[in-house]
């Protein structure tokens, strides 16, 4: 275009046209560097209104929490949680970002925020990172871990995981040149000032999404579970409690609601006139109304009075009106087991055994091992019975001096096996040397009603590469200790054949599952 052989007046021409591409490209950028700006300024008005929605919904959730606190106490302690990850990180962009303006005579002049000099100076040292850039790196990898581990164990929460991986993601990116690149430079080294102030408040728009996202799914998954027909059990409405040969039966089946944190704030209750007292006459377990009251005598007895339920910070009064009849002749023997619906061998099982309306004098029951301790208490020992089943037979003679039988079948079962515990601990676990050195070996039986407490007399300790040390007693000797000094960090040590002993059992326990110990240190 400026070739030595055109003319004077070519030449001006020429450097005119540059002169004017020139201006038509600074006005473009200064047009890009206002649109940055303008979308940073809506990014920053709807951050504002999804801060407001978020506080409303954390409130909310605390009156919730005060109102059933078995129900939403956790729900609102997760929703602390995050609420305290997302505003630590907000408020750190915040600070940054007024830094990073704190020079600029007008933060709003948007059109001379063309330079990068304060990220690349602060953040950036040649190839590498300075404190301020790793700073930077670190709040959001720990924003994204901490909501991750947060959310780990809420069920449904799978999505949600996924997308806050992906939007705090700091993985390296691939370059036009298709060279990968640290995260931090590609993002934010040699940008504008104003692009990189208005992808922080994009930052800040996903940690403010996040939260709310995460709160309304975990409230979604709390309301599912209430409105969930799993939630529900039969009952049975009836005009009267009792009913006569020959009538018509008129009861009507309906849904109830089953919910162990749905617990009353106060109850109010009667029974026949008379004012029930908590503890006393009535219990508060699983959302239920367990009364303590005895049966009274023949007849009908009447239940009134309200339950209330804190709503809105008001008490919402849920009326009672039901009734139960007392009757004096029985049609069945009560045969039930104290501790549950099998016996085992090798102890006492505590056993009720009675005819309703028949005096204890008046009932017998008989089967092998079966042997009455005082009134309707009997104990059942299976310790001899060969086979797997047992039939108590039971009489009972009314006041006319006419008799009344029935039998029940219950599983004979053997003991279950014991589980190997270090101070407490089962399974595998992880555990510093000096922990270890001074712990107790123990043994239980998980998930048994019986109380057994089982002594522990000896046991075999391994540390990988060294000889088996048998150990009498249930802590380790100067010899274990000793090859437990050894041990290396990480190493597995093993806990097994656990030699345990219970008192009052009749029969041979079974192997006591091992103990495995990870050590930390």
């Amino acid at each position: 275009m400026a070739g030595n052989n055109l003319s004077p007046r070519q030449k001006m021409i020429n450097l005119m046209y540059l002169i004017f591409i020139a201006m038509l490209a600074l006005n473009m950028s200064k047009e890009v560097l206002s649109a940055f700006g303008l979308m940073n300024e809506k990014l920053t008005e709807s951050n504002q209104a999804t801060e407001l929605r978020n506080k409303t919904f954390v409130d909310n959730l605390a009156e919730k929490a005060n109102d059933q606190p078995e129900k939403y106490k956790p729900l609102k302690a997760k929703a602390d949680q995050i609420d305290d990850l997302a505003h630590k990180f907000d408020g750190y962009l915040e600070e940054l970002k007024g830094k990073m303006t704190a020079k600029l005579d007008d933060p709003t002049d948007y059109e001379i925020m063309d330079k990068g000099d304060y990220l690349d100076q602060n953040f950036f040292k040649g190839d590498k990172l300075k404190p301020d850039g790793q700073e930077f790196l670190n709040q959001i990898n720990g924003f994204r871990d901490g909501v991750v581990k947060i959310l780990s164990t809420e069920e449904g929460m799978e999505d949600i995981i996924k997308q806050v991986k992906d939007k705090f993601n700091t993985d390296q990116e691939v370059n036009r040149d298709g060279i990968k690149v640290d995260w931090l430079d590609y993002h934010y080294k040699g940008f504008p000032l104003v692009a990189s102030l208005t992808k922080m408040t994009q930052l800040q728009s996903d940690i403010k999404t996040t939260e709310s996202e995460v709160l309304s799914t975990m409230l979604a998954g709390e309301l599912g579970k209430q409105v969930s027909m799993t939630n529900y059990s039969t009952l049975m409405e009836t005009s009267k409690s009792a009913y006569f040969n020959g009538e018509r039966f008129d009861g009507e089946i309906v849904l109830g609601r089953t919910d162990a944190t749905t617990v009353p704030s106060r109850v109010e209750l009667t029974l026949d006139g008379r004012k029930l007292v908590k503890d006393r006459d009535y219990t508060l377990e699983g959302g239920k109304v367990k009364l303590k009251v005895g049966a009274g005598g023949v007849g009908e007895h009447k239940i009134e009075g309200n339950l209330f339920f804190g709503e809105g910070g008001e008490e919402i009064p849920v009326p009672v009106k039901s009734s139960f009849a007392t009757v004096a002749k029985p049609n069945s023997a009560t045969i039930s087991a104290d501790k549950m619906n099998v016996v085992y061998r090798g102890v006492k099982n505590p056993m009720t055994i009675s005819f309703a309306g028949i005096p204890d004098n008046k009932v017998t029951a008989s089967a092998q091992g079966l042997s009455r301790s005082s009134g309707s208490s009997y104990v059942m020992d299976a310790s001899r019975i060969q086979g797997r089943e047992v039939t108590i037979n039971v009489t009972g003679t009314l006041p006319d001096g006419g008799k009344v039988s029935d039998n029940a079948k219950f599983r004979i079962k053997d003991l279950p096996k014991p589980t190997g515990t270090v101070r407490g601990e089962d399974g595998a676990l992880k555990m510093q040397r000096n922990s270890l050195k001074i712990s107790t070996i123990g043994a239980k039986f998980d998930d048994f009603d019986f109380e057994l407490p089982l002594r522990v007399t000896g046991f075999k300790f391994k540390v990988p590469g060294q000889p088996t040390i048998n150990v009498r007693g249930n802590k380790l000797d100067s010899r274990a200790q000793q090859a437990l000094a050894k041990a290396k960090r990480g190493s597995g040590v093993q806990i097994f054949d656990i030699e345990a002993k219970a008192s009052g059992v009749s029969v041979i326990l079974k192997k006591v599952s091992p103990v495995f110990v990870e050590l930390t240190n």
